[in-house]
């Protein structure tokens, strides 16, 4: 394609986030039609505004958080099957999420994600993703590709965690960075959440395991190779 043809191309995206404000900063970065081709048609900030969006504005490409009031990516993606099936004009979907963790990488690719970019990406980076999924290619940020080889060449299903799926999903990724060693301001600065809820999913997630601290949650989320 000549680099005119490039620089003429559209691609018409719904953005995905409970963040208001990180949805205000991808639109300012990537959002420039004439500069960058892309179109925000539509935002959402859970899974029934999602779903509500994507099917009124039927775009190339939904910028899809994991981890969403009402049941999460996954539950979009399922939703939205039809969408997604549709031989004509397909709705393609690209996981943009802070969590780098397999089993959110695994999940949305099962649930029919075309790729998953952290929220490090660049800008430039992020657009050319965009036009790539839009395309039918599949995008993965580098480390996490991995993730997805493993698990689709694995020939047995891991067994299910009953503990672990007591979680939710935001308790799962606070699990994780206390694990990692973070400090509960550190954890609610990435998470974009006040430092008061972060005790909160700590305080649930020690309950519902049924641990008495910190040090007992890192361990059981090493011995489960969560960290």
């Amino acid at each position: 394609m000549t680099e005119a043809a490039e620089q003429a191309r559209r691609a018409r995206v719904v953005l995905v986030d409970d963040h208001r404000m990180f949805r205000t900063g991808v639109q300012a970065e990537i959002g420039d039609v004439e500069r960058t081709g892309v179109d925000v048609v539509g935002e959402a900030a859970d899974v029934e505004q999602a779903v509500t969006v994507v099917t009124a504005t039927r775009p190339d490409v939904v910028l899809l958080d994991v981890h969403l009031p009402g049941g999460g990516g996954v539950e979009v993606l399922r939703r939205c099957a039809p969408l997604m099936n549709d031989a004509e004009q397909p709705v393609r979907f690209l996981a943009l999420s802070v969590s780098d963790a397999a089993e959110d990488v695994i999940g949305v690719i099962r649930g029919g994600a075309r790729g998953y970019v952290t929220k490090t990406i660049t800008g430039p980076d992020l657009v050319a993703a965009v036009f790539r999924v839009a395309d039918g290619d599949a995008v993965f940020s580098p480390r996490l590709a991995g993730f997805v080889l493993d698990a689709f060449a694995a020939t047995d299903t891991p067994p299910v965690d009953e503990d672990l799926d007591r979680l939710t999903q935001r308790e799962r990724e606070v699990l994780r960075l206390i694990a990692r060693g973070y400090a509960y301001k550190e954890i609610a600065k990435q998470l974009f959440i006040s430092v008061k809820t972060v005790e909160s999913h700590v305080s649930a997630v020690l309950r519902k395991l049924q641990l008495s601290n910190r040090h007992e949650l890192t361990r059981w989320a090493t011995a489960r190779r969560l960290v």
